[in-house]
């Protein structure tokens, strides 16, 4: 896998807006509402069943439930129309240029139930690129065919197909990069991480089979192919991103889950991984990626006045790389092994299902290579964000409970970037460097879902 950092010299012009707009991603993604009001408005319940704030971002025990049901779940009172929308609009003050207000993104949702075992999500983003011109694309997808009531061993059991455009985005707990769709910021992250440069997600398209035994259980597993260069431009995405050719790819997840009802507690644990051989560019020698990671999750819910959720996340990525470029110096090569780390921790607290706290922690490293990560060998980034935001409706005894309003403020800083808090481009003394500091930003949000 090559980084960015090795393919192009630090002093190329435009570069340092370039590493912004890939520091800015999980900026937006942090506080990008889950909730879709097209679930409400089939179950009957309101959105503050299935999410803890009720416009997000972590699932409750019953939206996981709702999730492996395959989206079927039903208050069988008429016709209901699949669909719904998001608007977002969005302030940024960055710690270095100009200050920026955005229609920042309007979203289509098409989501429901098609019968008693298929339902499915489909979101179709409408992107500001910040010049006044936007950009269509289909972003998440997950179309499920689920038996459920089945009975195994005399316990309980449901068995369900995925088919989806991201490995992890289904999963039921919500805690994986993919599903949270927020991920570390990083010079070179592991393919589960949504925040790295040629992420699969979105550009790909696979299936998997899962399965929840005894209400506690749940096991997954499943492949991958990237789509068409041609297709990914055809659905809104730049070639640049190409996650290049897969080839041999498994995906699986493996979680235990239990819910507790006095005082009301939930807690899981679980690995994942994927495997796979990558053509990046596509005529291109065969690199081998194995990711590998755990993650812990923790909910107290009590009686929905004070929430507290806890997720951690750790994947590991190594890397069989398919070259060994030459660096500057003679005799000096890239290695052909590497390790990837990502990790992030996440806290939340919400008062009333109304205000909310969160606050993560994200940190993404690497193996010491001063080929691949120049200038000093190490692709270190370490970030943390600040967010509190106010969510009025979605709730039962709130104006309205099939549709929200978020409001939300943020404060995302870095401690390092690229290995260095300062000069991370390594200029020559003379110039002017970049710290890691001058990619921090405050933001504003406002969502609206109906």
């Amino acid at each position: 896998m090559s980084t960015f950092l090795h393919n192009r010299a630090p002093s190329r012009p435009g570069k340092q807006l370039w590493w912004y707009g890939l520091a800015a991603l999980p900026l937006f993604a942090c506080t990008t509402a889950q909730a879709v009001p097209a679930y409400a408005r089939q179950t009957g319940s309101a959105c503050a069943d299935c999410h803890a704030g009720s416009y997000g971002p972590g699932l409750t025990p019953y939206g996981m439930r709702f999730k492996m049901n395959g989206y079927t779940d039903t208050d069988g009172k008429g016709t209901k129309i699949p669909a719904a929308v998001q608007i977002n609009g969005t302030r940024t003050v960055p710690a270095t240029g100009k200050s920026s207000n955005l229609l920042s993104s309007a979203d289509i949702y098409l989501a429901g139930r098609v019968s008693d075992q298929v339902g499915g999500f489909v979101k179709v983003s409408i992107n500001n690129n910040g010049q006044d011109k936007f950009n269509t694309q289909l972003s998440d997808v997950d179309l499920r065919f689920v038996a459920k009531d089945l009975k195994l061993g005399g316990k309980e059991a449901l068995v369900g197909v995925s088919v989806n455009n991201d490995p992890g985005f289904n999963d039921p707990i919500n805690a994986l990069p993919a599903s949270m769709q927020n991920g570390p910021p990083t010079v070179s992250g592991s393919l589960l991480n949504p925040s790295s440069s040629n992420t699969l997600a979105h550009r790909v398209i696979g299936a998997s089979v899962y399965a929840l035994y005894d209400k506690n259980w749940y096991g997954e597993l499943g492949t991958y192919n990237s789509l068409p260069t041609s297709m990914q431009y055809d659905l809104g995405y730049s070639l640049g991103g190409d996650p290049g050719k897969l080839s041999n790819t498994v995906y699986g997840r493996f979680a235990y889950m239990k819910e507790l009802k006095r005082p009301h507690q939930f807690f899981s644990a679980g690995l994942v991984g994927l495997t796979t051989d990558r053509q990046l560019p596509r005529s291109g020698p065969s690199e081998h990626l194995t990711d590998l990671g755990y993650d812990v999750t923790y909910q107290f819910l009590g009686n929905r006045e004070n929430i507290i959720q806890f997720a951690y996340v750790n994947i590991m990525e190594r890397r069989r790389y398919a070259t060994t470029p030459a660096g500057s110096l003679p005799g000096l090569f890239a290695l052909p092994r590497g390790v990837v780390h990502d990790q992030t921790a996440q806290l939340t607290y919400v008062f009333k299902q109304t205000y909310g706290v969160i606050i993560a922690h994200m940190v993404s490293t690497g193996t010491h290579d001063i080929v691949r990560y120049v200038p000093y060998g190490q692709p270190e980034t370490n970030s943390n964000s600040f967010t509190v935001f106010w969510t009025p409706f979605g709730k039962d005894d709130s104006f309205t409970s099939i549709a929200n309003l978020r409001l939300a403020a943020e404060w995302f800083r870095f401690n390092k970037f690229n290995g260095s808090s300062t000069n991370i481009f390594g200029v020559p003394a003379n110039g002017t460097g970049t710290n890691a500091r001058d990619f921090n930003a405050f933001l504003l949000f406002a969502s609206v879902a109906f």
